[in-house]
């Protein structure tokens, strides 16, 4: 979900980390084109950047040879691990300028490696049932007649906004307080509570204002309808304790560590390369999600249909 995050937004992290000398990665010899064997993917705590560690991971391995090392972390710690030496890749930023600077523009342990291709959207959201009740709902100015509907037993006799995980990016907090909404942010605390908290609100048509976020596999279940903040203009979110604009588009990127930009081999071509759209991720997202399948058999049901897709992301 995930700006400076909260983060998630809305919005995934891939490691990719070389080995030292005399390990057992390094016995194995470099994978196919050279360079570092293993590769570490940091994976952050939304479904959509799962499925698009799957099917990197899945290609590396399958196509080129590599081993690949998950690594389960937050937007922030993802980023660590660049200076650390334990994440070489992240599949999916959602902006963070205060983090490039650190480890990019200051400490020069990462860099960009391009747009992944999806294109994020973080906003506030009502369930379709409000609007068609409620029509004058997606105008932020008249949530403050509203608040009693969202009123629950967490939010203080204010309306309740429920957000995601603390660590994904979200500027929530300031905008109710510089908007002057009466309303109290509650934490859900994964991505998974949110999920189901629209579910109920829609199946039984019970009130929610939520914290939610594009590429999502859940769109292709249910609606949701996004509620008109202030529009975004470039430099309105400079200062978040004054911010009362709306979140900006996204153009999701990819960082690596310079290390792995160095000795990544093939590994590092294949990640520049690669390149998919909000409707591949939340196709794989769908099949962990709702079909239950593994990581790995929706990455394989993705790749075996999608050939021509990734074949261009694999280094000649």
């Amino acid at each position: 979900m995930r700006i400076r995050l909260l983060a998630g937004a809305l919005t995934l992290a891939l490691a990719v980390t070389a080995c030292g000398g005399g390990s057992s990665d390094d016995a194995a010899g470099a994978g196919a084109g050279g360079g570092t064997k293993t590769v570490r993917l940091a994976v952050n705590p939304w479904i959509g950047y799962e499925a698009s560690a799957a099917v990197v991971a899945y290609l590396l391995e399958h196509e080129l040879g590599y081993k690949v090392e998950k690594i389960e972390s937050g937007e922030a710690d993802s980023w660590k691990g660049f200076e650390k030496g334990t994440v070489d890749v992240i599949l999916e930023n959602w902006n963070h300028p205060e983090l490039k600077k650190e480890y990019i523009d200051d400490k020069k342990v990462a860099i960009t490696a391009g747009e992944d291709g999806n294109k994020g959207v973080l906003g506030w959201y009502v369930p379709e049932w409000m609007v068609r009740k409620y029509p004058d709902i997606t105008d932020w100015h008249n949530l403050a007649k509203h608040k009693d509907l969202f009123k629950t037993d967490k939010s203080d006799g204010l309306g309740q906004y429920l957000a995601g995980d603390k660590s994904f990016v979200t500027n929530d907090e300031a905008l109710i307080k510089n908007l002057s909404l009466p309303y109290k942010v509650v934490y859900s605390g994964s991505e998974e509570a949110l999920i189901a908290a629209a579910r109920k609100a829609t199946e039984s048509e019970t009130p929610l204002l939520m914290y939610f976020y594009e590429p999502q596999w859940l769109f292709n279940q249910l609606k949701l309808v996004k509620i008109n903040l202030p529009p975004y203009a470039i430099g309105c979110d400079d200062n978040v304790k004054t911010i009362t604009c709306d979140y900006p588009p996204y153009l999701l990127d990819k960082i690596v560590s310079v290390k792995f930009s160095k000795t990544g081999g093939k590994a590092y071509e294949f990640i520049k390369n690669w390149s998919w759209t909000n409707g591949d991720q939340n196709a794989v997202a769908y099949d962990i999600a709702v079909n239950k399948m593994s990581a790995e058999a929706a990455a394989k049901k993705w790749v075996d249909a999608n050939r021509i897709v990734w074949q261009d992301w694999i280094p000649a």
